[in-house]
């Protein structure tokens, strides 16, 4: 038996045999040609058939993934329009008189070195897109199809790594878990892991693919993040007993349906859902959510080349509202930037993205986008309970700045003859270390604050959460982060606001009896998380 160690990412195990997913080279040789134009029109059928193909793979990531996670094929589609990177290829062409792949091949490999040599963790992912979409437009000059691999049977896949579309692409009918030798908690597969609900283990280290057959049997504990290949006996039976008991959790956790949440000495929170995007309601009501805390607004300005239309904003979160009949929802303003880059936003470089323009920085450098979305957010108000989250606040002058651009809009309305609630909450996200310092102020000033610890950890303990290289030092648990939490808990309190969380935190039941002692109010959590986090919260006994 082999045991290789990553980072789970869901909460199951499974057994099964190995599918070792290795991507179909593509050779490319430099040959010279004659004919440049010929080379060119080659390139430009070669993107028009990536173009269809990506389409495709859009529209089917959609029903699989989701709006929010299909957004990168958006992405990769606007990379293959791109001026500069279509610019190199046909210089390429016309002063090398070289063939059409590769032109390509050495244009993708200088786009790729510029994005690697990037500080920035966000940018260097980039450079695995370019890849991507090369390699998509030279399969294509090359007339060899995509290959994806079809097994007879349901299998673990283990690969290298996976690009967006090869995960997209592979039959989810048959997976039952991921292994991947590299990447983190946030590449394609993960995050594809956890919305069908099937562990999967990313990180193992590259000597995993080197060591592992087809037909291997194999263990993947998304607990911890262990892979067993060839497990003996001994380790088959513990595993197996743990995901019995998983099991019968899960069919538990079904029955508590319309309970409410409760500890045992009487106290009740509120567990909402996290969600981003509309197509996220239905789950978050089968999971029978008491509404949502967080919806991430800014799928509706990622992927496309334009900026959403105030009625194109306003009829999505009519239907949001509508749909929750009646539960709280708490729409987030978009956080475009750091990780969530917007093409037509025209962003400037930035050596750290994450400490940069993003969040509420952006809405306040560009009121009329932001007055766009607050207006359209106003006018759905009617339909629903509403509640508005700012994000990134650092200071109360931008949330006096963003508390008067709410009343320029309001007015505005009421000046057009156009109806909205009166009495929509307004919020602070607190996931910066100054917002949770002056939370005494910014406290007066909304209706609830919604923590942020994603961001929080991240800003506090100077740790980027999107390089992996950097995961083993990031203490979720860090005295520094809870202290800041809990003094944001006290000053919410002491104005009479209510508190939330709304990060990954909120759902680790090592910590939930330590929030609800602070004061939390309520939880926001993956609607998958819903019924779980009930189960711990009804079990805790806050008397003792």
């Amino acid at each position: 038996m082999k045991t290789y160690i990553g980072k789970g990412i869901y909460r199951s195990v499974a057994f099964g045999k190995v599918a070792v997913f290795k991507r179909q080279p593509v050779s490319v040789k430099r040959v010279y040609i004659q004919d440049k134009e010929a080379e060119k029109a080659r390139v430009a059928e070669a993107e028009r058939k990536a173009l269809e193909q990506l389409q495709d793979i859009y529209e089917k990531a959609l029903k699989d993934v989701g709006k929010t996670d299909a957004e990168i094929f958006k992405i990769h589609m606007m990379m293959i329009k791109d001026d500069d990177y279509n610019e190199l290829i046909t210089n390429i062409i016309e002063s090398e008189n070289v063939n059409a792949e590769y032109a390509v091949s050495l244009t993708s490999d200088n786009f790729a070195e510029i994005f690697n040599g990037m500080k920035d963790s966000y940018m260097q992912a980039r450079a695995e897109d370019v890849k991507d979409i090369s390699h998509r437009i030279i399969a294509n000059l090359s007339g060899k199809a995509e290959h994806i691999p079809d097994p007879w049977e349901k299998v673990v896949i283990c690969a290298d790594e996976l690009t967006p579309s090869e995960t997209v692409l592979l039959d989810k009918n048959k997976i039952i878990a991921f292994v991947i030798a590299h990447g983190s908690s946030y590449s394609h597969a993960a995050i594809l892991a956890g919305n069908m609900s099937i562990p999967a283990v990313v990180g193992v280290g590259g000597e995993f693919i080197d060591q592992i057959v087809d037909g291997s049997e194999i263990i993947v504990d998304g607990f911890t993040g262990e892979v067993f290949v060839d497990p003996d006996k001994e380790t088959v039976a513990r595993l197996s007993e743990k995901q019995r008991l998983f099991e019968e959790e899960k069919t538990f956790l079904q029955d508590l349906k319309g309970k409410r949440n409760v500890t045992v000495d009487g106290r009740e929170i509120n567990i909402f859902a996290n969600i981003g995007s509309a197509e996220e309601v239905n789950a978050s009501l089968a999971n029978d959510a008491g509404g949502i805390g967080l919806l991430r607004s800014e799928f509706l300005y990622m992927g496309d080349k334009t900026l959403p239309t105030e009625e194109q904003q306003y009829t999505v979160y009519k239907n949001i509202l509508e749909g929750m009949g009646g539960r709280h929802v708490v729409i987030r303003t978009f956080d475009i930037g750091a990780d969530k880059q917007v093409r037509y936003f025209d962003h400037k470089y930035e050596e750290n993205p994450a400490m940069g323009l993003r969040g509420i920085r952006i809405a306040l450098s560009c009121p009329d986008i932001f007055k766009t979305q607050l207006r359209a957010l106003y006018r759905a108000s009617v339909y629903g309970s509403l509640g508005i989250l700012f994000p990134m606040i650092a200071s109360a002058s931008e949330l006096e700045k963003v508390l008067g651009i709410c009343e320029e809009v309001k007015s505005e309305l009421r000046a057009q003859g156009m109806v909205f609630s009166e009495s929509v909450e307004v919020g602070v996200m607190i996931e910066t270390p100054a917002a949770a310092i002056i939370s005494d102020r910014l406290a007066p000033m909304v209706d609830f604050f919604s923590i942020g610890t994603n961001d929080l950890i991240q800003y506090t303990l100077a740790c980027d959460r999107q390089n992996s290289e950097v995961e083993q030092f990031i203490d979720t648990h860090h005295e520094a982060v809870l202290r800041l939490i809990e003094m944001s808990v006290v000053n919410a309190h002491k104005c009479g606001i209510h508190v939330g969380i709304c990060g990954e935190l909120a759902a680790d039941s090592e910590l939930t009896e330590a929030f609800l002692r602070m004061g939390i109010d309520e939880l926001s959590v993956s609607p998958a998380s819903v019924l779980r986090m009930r189960n711990v919260v009804r079990a805790i006994d806050l008397s003792k």
